[in-house]
């Protein structure tokens, strides 16, 4: 008598990353329509700030906030990018319209949300896939100083506490 197995798929569960982790090594089109390496070692620290969607108030807010600390954020010697699921086409007319002086990068393919554990599996309008609110920074080596995911997109990351890590790095 033979036996039958069925191979169940597997979930792969991402362990949300906190200070001290690796940064993974990930590679994302920009709003130029160009491919950007987020790998490490680099000349500069990074703060990568996930949002949920282009064009929505708190989004919108949270990027043009950043966009008007441009220079407290290049004299802590970083780079900035915003990373959402919406598309590369999307986010050059974003960025264009909100005269934003960093790079926007799509993760339409979920990629860096799951590596970052930034991803709603539900998100509002029953929309399935899009990115949490988060905000790391990561120094030049690799290593993530800072981590915050929010569950609540209506929240604001906590812009000091980003900058407060960007000074320790600095010091």
């Amino acid at each position: 008598m033979g036996y039958i197995y069925y191979l169940q798929p597997i979930n792969l569960l991402y362990m949300s990353l906190k200070k001290g982790d690796t940064a993974p090594h990930l590679t994302l089109m920009n709003d130029s329509l160009e491919k950007v390496d987020l790998n490490f070692p680099r000349n500069q620290h990074v703060v990568l700030l996930f949002f949920p969607l282009a064009y929505t108030s708190v989004c919108t807010t949270e990027l043009c906030t950043v966009r008007d600390e441009r220079q407290e954020y290049a004299d802590l010697n970083a780079d900035v990018y915003g990373i959402s699921v919406d598309s590369p086409f999307t986010l050059q007319k974003f960025r264009a319209d909100n005269e934003l002086p960093y790079p926007l990068l799509s993760d339409f393919n979920k990629e860096a949300s799951r590596a970052y554990s930034a991803l709603y599996d539900n998100f509002v309008f029953d929309m399935k896939g899009v990115s949490k609110r988060a905000a790391f920074v990561i120094d030049k080596k690799g290593v993530i100083q800072y981590a915050e995911v929010l569950e609540d997109a209506g929240q604001l990351p906590n812009f000091e506490e980003i900058k407060s890590s960007l000074q320790k790095l600095n010091a």
